[in-house]
């Protein structure tokens, strides 16, 4: 696999530090989460991942996790800015600078914090909805005129921080390579979110963007009764999608013919292909399609639009989604497929969605090589839970 001899140390953290080693993980890297003694960890996004629980606060677990990080290859702090430069695991320690040679100069040093490092936020708390608030792009969500709604923690988690996080950490990869050196991959979730963000944030510079209007009354956010979600009769939900005439039009077509014979607004209006362009007539369209909809179930309608270009499908629950028969699985698998030769194979996708901490620290200890004084020195410190012990090493 791509990753595959690569070591990765991701310090146990939420949402963005774990999907980032997740995908790591799911392409080939070596990730060893790295908890604290004695705790418990509700992160499900641990597939394929080991664990090490040490306390970084005593010196010989400090001691230990700058050995470890002096083998890795990537490291991905979750932490607030100056953390980890606080125990003495901060970049310099390992990339060097003009004063000291490092102790793994072709580390890349990956952090996520929520806000800009060097803005007036930068040392407040905050979570997902903080973060896309301050990008621009949540003022522009659908919601009511008075306010938007916000998509569950997806945008600054998950895409503007960890995916961030890894695209980050391939080209720096990509630069070590030619370099030899590894680099400090910087990540913000506010400014990851502007960043995917482009397209929608971008288009309010222009005379003639799609999003001219106040939120609701656009083409994109739930103004345009061609692109929006139904209700069935049976409360199932439809999504539509048929921006483009030509889909509209096969939208329309299909939709009319399913309809009971005569359908039609109380005043006896019916749509046609060109209701599409007549912003004046999106009004009646939408209650049209709302009434038309609620005529019959989301089967009827999955049953009459697939297979076409009118861009309609069934609105699916997670359970009916794994179902699906492209993934029949309810878990999410790494995603892009990456076609062609591979010697390399993990088989079939781990399926678990729970990390003991602690349950590889032994395994990882011993293969960093410790003494017996090495080991004994961090039970006594208290920094790992256990008595260690490694093959042909004495206590």
């Amino acid at each position: 696999m791509a990753l595959a001899g690569l070591k990765a140390i991701e310090f146990a953290g939420l949402a963005p530090g774990p999907f980032a080693g997740l995908i790591l993980a799911d392409n080939g890297a070596d990730v060893i989460r790295v908890d604290k003694p004695a705790s418990s960890s509700n992160d499900i996004l641990c597939r394929g991942k080991r664990s090490i629980a040490i306390d970084a606060k005593t010196n010989s677990g400090r001691d230990v996790l700058k050995k470890l990080i002096s083998t890795a290859d990537i490291l991905i702090d979750p932490f607030r800015p100056g953390v980890l430069e606080r125990l003495g695991l901060g970049p310099d320690v390992f990339l060097g600078n003009a004063n000291r040679k490092g102790a793994n100069e072709r580390l890349i040093y990956a952090r996520i914090s929520g806000f800009p490092k060097t803005g007036p936020h930068k040392d407040m708390a905050g979570h997902d909805i903080n973060y896309i608030a301050l990008s621009g792009v949540l003022s522009m969500l659908p919601g009511t005129v008075e306010k938007p709604a916000f998509p569950v923690n997806l945008l600054a988690d998950f895409a503007g921080g960890g995916l961030m996080c890894v695209l980050g950490i391939l080209l720096a990869l990509i630069t070590r390579s030619n370099s030899g050196r590894g680099q400090v991959v910087d990540v913000d979730m506010v400014s990851g979110t502007r960043y995917l963000s482009s397209f929608p944030l971008l288009q309010t510079l222009l005379p003639n963007s799609v999003f001219p209007r106040p939120r609701g009354e656009n083409l994109l956010d739930g103004g345009a009764p061609f692109y929006g979600i139904y209700t069935c009769k049976d409360k199932g939900l439809m999504a539509v999608g048929c921006l483009e005439p030509q889909f509209f039009e096969a939208f329309i077509k299909g939709f009319l013919g399913a309809l009971p014979n005569g359908f039609a607004l109380p005043d006896g209006w019916r749509p046609a292909a060109r209701s599409q362009g007549n912003r004046e007539a999106w009004p009646k369209l939408k209650e049209f399609l709302t009434r038309g909809f609620q005529t019959n179930t989301r089967q009827f309608w999955t049953d009459v639009f697939h297979g076409t270009d009118a861009c309609v499908v069934p609105v699916l629950s997670p359970k009916e989604a794994s179902e699906y028969e492209v993934f029949r699985s309810p878990f999410p698998q790494p995603h892009p497929a990456i076609l062609g030769f591979s010697s390399v194979s993990k088989g079939t996708v781990s399926e678990a969605l729970e990390l003991q901490a602690g349950s590889h620290t032994e395994k990882i200890l011993c293969e960093l090589g410790l003494t017996g004084d090495e080991l004994q020195r961090l039970a006594k410190d208290r920094a790992v839970e256990n008595t260690l012990r490694c093959p042909k090493t004495r206590l």
